[in-house]
């Protein structure tokens, strides 16, 4: 007969935590880098204080751990991350596109998933890009990281809104910074009360706030309540910082919103985060929708093909 500490654990949900073997989907991972001031470059465009150029990335104050850039002569960057999600059961990922995960997605079919990130300020190459990377690369979403487009633009600007009515129409979706940034920039175009009216003027649009939209945690909570579409993934975060409301929602209401999102190789080591992990207070329910699911459903993330058997000859 259980005791009374087992009666009530398994009455709160929480009866056997994160479980083993159920294939990760990061939706927000990549390839060491090789060169960090180039894959930085245009964000830092927008920098004027001086601290910031001591920095190992834009937002390298709040990352002091973050992954050191490798040589690629000497090791592979594939066999470097695809090791790491090996290791910690991380089925697929979500990619930015690239020529080097183009690769990678050669040599792990079924692995690599692709996403791009452009700037809506210029409207039509915008969205020729994004057109274009549907066609020929089966791209699952769109980004966008409002407060470092160069000039910045808005959630709700009207050149997002083309970028939105794109999405729609190629059923992919737009994934946008939400709250404070981490590099020295204003950070009011972030805001998560914008994405408000974005939700009311594009119901059938799936639009995912990324990147904690703190100090507004509580707010992205209210509107994911009111709007089916609007979802929020963990990237950026490590486990031990996923701010509380978001954690709250998830075990509550939230379970199909919230999906899980790394930052290797831009701030969080592969290792840190699965450490973590187990340690989130997530309901048993809730996590096979948090790590795999969620991401499956709202990016259009297909199970990757089963090994080819060996038929000997």
């Amino acid at each position: 007969m259980p005791d009374a500490t087992t009666s009530e654990t398994q009455k709160s949900g929480f009866e056997a935590g994160m479980p083993e073997d159920i294939g990760i989907i990061d939706l927000m991972i990549g390839l060491p880098f090789t060169d960090k001031s180039a894959v930085y470059a245009k964000a830092v465009k927008g920098l004027k204080d001086e601290g910031s150029n001591d920095l190992s990335m834009p937002a390298g104050y709040m990352f002091t751990e973050a992954p050191d850039e490798i040589d690629a002569t000497e090791v592979d960057p594939v066999d470097i991350t695809f090791g790491e999600m090996d290791k910690y059961g991380i089925e697929q990922g979500l990619f930015g596109l690239s020529d080097r995960s183009i690769d990678a997605a050669q040599r792990h079919p079924g692995r690599v998933n692709f996403i791009i990130e452009v700037d809506p300020n210029d409207i039509m190459g915008a969205i020729k890009i994004v057109r274009d990377a549907k066609a020929e690369h089966d791209l699952k979403a769109v980004s966008v990281f409002p407060a470092g487009c160069m000039p910045q633009v808005p959630v709700n600007d009207p050149k997002m809104y083309a970028l939105y009515a794109t999405a729609v129409e190629l059923d992919i979706p737009v994934v946008v910074n939400a709250g404070i940034a981490g590099p020295r920039l204003p950070s009011a175009c972030q805001h998560v009360e914008l994405f408000d009216p974005v939700c009311y003027d594009f119901p059938d649009l799936k639009l995912v706030m990324r990147h904690g939209a703190e100090p507004w945690e509580e707010l992205a909570v209210k509107l994911m309540l009111k709007w089916p579409n609007l979802y929020y993934m963990t990237s950026a975060f490590a486990p031990k910082y996923y701010p509380k409301a978001i954690i709250d929602y998830a075990n509550s209401r939230g379970g199909d919103k919230v999906m899980y999102a790394g930052y290797f190789p831009a701030g969080l080591s592969v290792e840190r985060l699965m450490t973590e992990m187990p340690n989130v207070p997530l309901k048993d329910h809730v996590w096979s929708k948090f790590l795999r699911e969620n991401a499956m459903r709202v990016f259009g993330i297909d199970p990757p093909p089963p090994p080819l058997l060996h038929r000997p000859d």
